[in-house]
């Protein structure tokens, strides 16, 4: 992949794509962690089907966003488990997205759609 691609061009990111990348922010992780990983954090609302899960990893993997582990390392005992990792691409463009949501975030308090968080 070359040095010079723009994150810039890759967003808007499809929810389901960002939650997955997201979800690789905490490190490696096999295919069902990754599912696992996403009906937590929405709460049981997004439940992944595996063949959906996977185009949107090969999506991912094919946009250099995404990268096997150890050259597709797998599980000990369990040879077929995959991990997958954020690339250092992946990472840039992961956070793109979340500066073009947080201006939309900001919109929204603007215009009293939502209240502004206190810290």
């Amino acid at each position: 992949m070359p040095p010079s691609r723009n994150p810039d061009d890759l967003i808007p990111l499809k929810p389901v794509e960002t939650l997955i990348l997201s979800m690789l922010t905490a490190g490696e992780r096999h295919g069902y962690g990754i599912r696992q990983d996403v009906l937590e954090h929405t709460h049981g609302r997004i439940e992944l089907e595996a063949g959906s899960l996977y185009r949107y990893i090969r999506h991912l993997e094919g946009d250099g966003l995404v990268e096997t582990t150890g050259g597709g390392r797998r599980a000990a005992g369990d040879e077929r488990r995959i991990y997958y990792r954020l690339s250092p691409f992946g990472r840039r463009v992961l956070a793109a997205e979340m500066l073009r949501l947080r201006e939309l975030v900001k919109l929204a308090e603007a215009r009293h759609v939502i209240t502004p968080v206190r810290t």
